[in-house]
This record gives C-alpha cells, structure tokens and sequence, in this order.
C-alpha cells in the first residue's frame, strides 16, 4: 500500500522544513525524487541524505517565480508523475507580518509571486506531460491562512495561499478526466516556526498537545500521491491537530 516505486516526484522549495520532510518521504516509498530549491546547496544536502538512506534522488535548481527557470527546471527534471508545490513564504524574501493597511503595493509580489504564481507555473510545466501519460498528481502545500483569517498582519500570504487553494479546486475539475489528481493541504502552526518557550505556548493551544512536523505533512502526501488516493481530487484537507474544526 502507498507504494511509489516507479514514479518520480518533483518537490519545490526541498531544500529544508516541510519541503526537505516531503521529499525524505516520498523516497521513502519508492519515489525518485527530485528536490527542488533556489539555493543549490541546500538541495544537495537533501538529495545526498535521501541516497545516503537508500533512496533514488536528484536536484533541479530553478525559482519558481520565473516561468523561463520553472520550463527549464522541469525539462532537465525529465518526466514528472507527482508534483508538490512546497515553496512558499515569502520566496527569496524575509517575511515580515505587517498590517495591509501599512504596506505598500511593491510589497505585494514577494507574497503573491511565490505563493500563487509560483503554483500555476510549476503546474502548467507539469500538466502536459501528465496528461500524455494519463495520470499525475498535484499537491499544493498551502495554510490555515489561506482559509481563516487571523491579525496577525499576513493578509497577502493568506491571499496567496487562498488563490492557490481555489486554482486547485478549478483544476481538478479540468484534469480528473485526464487522470491528474489536484489537492491542497493546509498546514496549521508548524514546529519549524517558532521554538523555544514560544513553542510550548503554541503546542498548549492544539488539541493534540503538539505542533505539526514535516513527517506530519510527508505522510499525508505520500497517501495523496498513491494509487489509494486516485478517487480523491479538488480538496483542501486540513493538517492542524484539530485546531479548526468544521
């Protein structure tokens, strides 16, 4: 079960965190996995760790805010049967929550470029050869904040992740008759986000007493890039200990 022997897996922004965990356990199952990241290095890093455990894995290099890096990235990647889109954040940038009423609309790109944009052109790299083959899968890591809002003064990244959430729905509805899954997750606070005495705090408010890990999200991708999860497309599964509940 949840065997991907045979499939190879390109997993943007790999380099570390949730995408590094992604990427480890894909491998895992059988997938070769091609760790994506902007920084070469730390993609590298991944890659050798996964081979070192005994898994298949290679690097592309490419931003994917940059359409020409994302066809170039996926042409040298070879044929891409399971995408995730992990890269996030702020790309290349620092996030900074800020208020929107106190930011300026240059400020706007580092959310929206990376978030949003970055999704539709590794998706559209990856479709068609999806389609030729007739299966994929698509998986877009996304956030609680893309789905609740909050004060916390991160109103373009939850827009960004929002409008990558409702680009999956639409686009499974296009691809299911090709044989191309598209799912979101959305990710509640993460143990890479905080630490210290803060973390503790943080654990307390999550039902399950502990924040989310990037084995927490590898698993749930591994189920949605397998076989079992083929009848399974156009949703937004929450990862968050049961902090929201609907």
């Amino acid at each position: 079960m949840f065997d991907l022997t045979g499939r190879t897996a390109l997993v943007t922004g790999a380099g570390q965190s949730v995408g590094a965990g992604i990427a480890r356990c894909l491998a895992a199952q059988g997938a070769h996995v091609v760790v994506n990241d902007i920084v070469a290095g730390r993609a590298e890093s991944v890659a050798q760790g996964i081979r070192t455990a005994g898994g298949s894995s290679s690097v592309s290099r490419f931003d994917v805010t940059d359409p020409e890096s994302v066809a170039d990235g996926f042409a040298a990647a070879g044929a891409i049967d399971i995408l995730v889109n992990n890269a996030g954040n702020a790309g290349a940038h620092t996030f900074a929550p800020k208020p929107f009423v106190e930011m300026e609309p240059d400020e706007y790109a580092r959310f929206l470029d990376v978030n949003l944009h970055g999704v539709l052109h590794c998706s559209r790299a990856a479709l068609p050869g999806m389609y030729e083959r007739g299966r994929g899968r698509i998986i877009t890591i996304s956030s609680g904040a893309g789905t609740t809002g909050n004060r916390m003064g991160i109103s373009l990244y939850g827009a960004g992740k929002g409008g990558a959430i409702a680009f999956m729905r639409h686009l499974a509805m296009e691809s299911a008759a090709m044989g191309v899954t598209a799912n979101s997750l959305a990710l509640g606070l993460m143990a890479n986000t905080a630490g210290g005495a803060h973390t503790e705090r943080l654990a307390k408010s999550i039902p399950v007493g502990r924040l989310g890990t990037p084995d927490d999200v590898g698993a749930a991708c591994v189920w949605l890039a397998s076989d079992e999860a083929s009848w399974v497309t156009g949703k937004t599964i929450t990862l968050d200990g049961g902090s929201i509940t609907t």
